[in-house]
Formats: structure tokens, C-alpha cells, sequence
């Protein structure tokens, strides 16, 4: 489905000549952390909830506050994951859209772009999930896709989850019908495993046998 179904308009935005009073009943009115100033058209920035009700003066215009104005926006073309690291670098819930000439369009709600995401194959459909680590200059995307399918395995899709130290850790969705062979080939190469659904499984089973000798001694 393209993301651009999702741009809404049901929050009005505000203009400069809106008062400090209308946009705090703003914010009392909606869950959001954001709201949108728009002149003729052409988006000027958004007001954060924190910012705004800090103002004591109600009558004040917004105009005489552009100072704190931020101006973080998506485009129409902007991709799912670009708008989750748009919300997730500025704390925020809506994101302004805008077109090539910045005029603005509406807004994303989080809430559609997660829903969004969580419903794509990516997520939706069965796989294991690998979290593999390596030192910077050994890691290698291709090799990481190489290691997966010479093994039998289809790799859905992966993500730089954490640097840190010189390391590089990816997460990996990988559909495997064996995902041994894959760890192991991962391990002659130097990866670490940091999480796997097999470990999952060995923990469950090293559980399941410490409850059932807790039980033998108890009798």
C-alpha cells in the first residue's frame, strides 16, 4: 500500500496570526506532541507541546515565538523507515508532509506508519530472527546475504541495530528450514551470535530440565 493513503488533514493547522491561547486548546484537545503553522499555504515549522504551554501570555500571536519553531518535515517520496527515523530523532508523533515545491500536504500520525510497518511481509511473514556481531571493518552486507543463502536460507531483510567499541551488531530476518548451518557458517567468519531463535529454543530446554530435576529432588 503507498504510504501517501496515510496523509491526513484532520488536524487543522494553526497560522503566525493564531493565538498562544488556541494553540494550547490545541494540544489539550489532541494527543500530540507537535502542531503545524502553515502561511498561504507554505509550511513554516511546527510548535512542540512542551514549548507551548510554558507561554503564560494566551494572548500573545504565535508569531511573536518563530524562535521556537522546528522544522522537521517528510516528502511525499519519503519511505517508511525514513519516517520512523524522522519521528524517532525529534520525539515527535505527527510529521508534516510536504510536496517538491514545500507546500504542505498533512500529516503522519506514528500510530499509521507503525501499523503500516508492522503489516509488510518484512514483518509479517514466519522467520527466524539472527542478531549477529562483528568488528566494523569485517562487517559486510553482501557477505551477510552470501553467508544466508549459500546455506539454503532467504534473507526477508536486515538493519544496523548497534555500534558500539569498533563492533557492529545487525538484526536479520531470515527464513531457514535449518538455521544451524547458518550460525555456524557465521561463526567460521568470524560473527558472533548475539541472539537467536535456536538459542531461544536451548534456553526453553535447559528451563524445562532444571524444573523437571527441581521436581525429582522434591520428591
Amino acid at each position: 500500500m503507498n504510504i501517501t493513503d496515510y496523509i491526513l488533514k484532520e488536524i487543522k493547522s494553526l497560522t503566525p496570526k493564531s493565538s498562544v491561547e488556541k494553540a494550547q486548546k490545541l494540544f489539550n484537545d489532541y494527543p500530540i506532541t507537535h502542531f503545524n503553522v502553515v502561511e498561504n499555504g507554505l509550511f513554516l515549522g511546527s510548535f512542540s507541546e512542551s514549548d507551548i504551554q510554558t507561554i503564560e501570555d494566551k494572548t500573545a500571536l504565535l508569531s511573536d515565538y518563530k524562535h521556537l519553531l522546528s522544522g522537521f518535515f517528510a516528502e511525499e517520496k519519503t519511505t517508511v523507515l525514513g519516517l520512523l527515523q524522522i519521528f524517532a530523532n525529534n520525539d515527535a508523533t505527527v510529521i508534516p508532509v510536504l510536496d517538491s515545491q514545500k507546500k504542505y500536504l498533512g500529516y503522519y500520525d506514528l500510530c499509521d506508519v507503525l501499523d503500516v510497518f508492522a503489516s509488510s511481509p518484512f514483518m509479517q511473514e514466519e522467520s527466524e530472527t539472527l542478531v549477529v556481531e562483528t568488528v566494523e571493518k569485517n562487517f559486510s552486507m553482501a557477505r551477510i546475504a552470501q553467508i544466508v543463502e549459500t546455506n539454503g536460507g532467504k534473507l526477508l531483510g536486515s538493519y544496523l541495530s548497534e555500534k558500539k567499541a569498533g563492533n557492529v551488531q545487525a538484526t536479520l530476518k531470515v527464513v531457514a528450514q535449518e538455521i544451524t548451518e547458518i550460525t555456524q557458517t557465521f561463526r567460521r567468519y568470524e560473527y558472533i551470535i548475539v541472539s537467536s531463535n535456536e538459542d531461544d529454543l536451548y534456553l526453553d530446554d535447559l528451563k524445562n530440565r532444571s524444573q523437571y530435576l527441581q521436581k525429582y529432588l522434591n520428591i
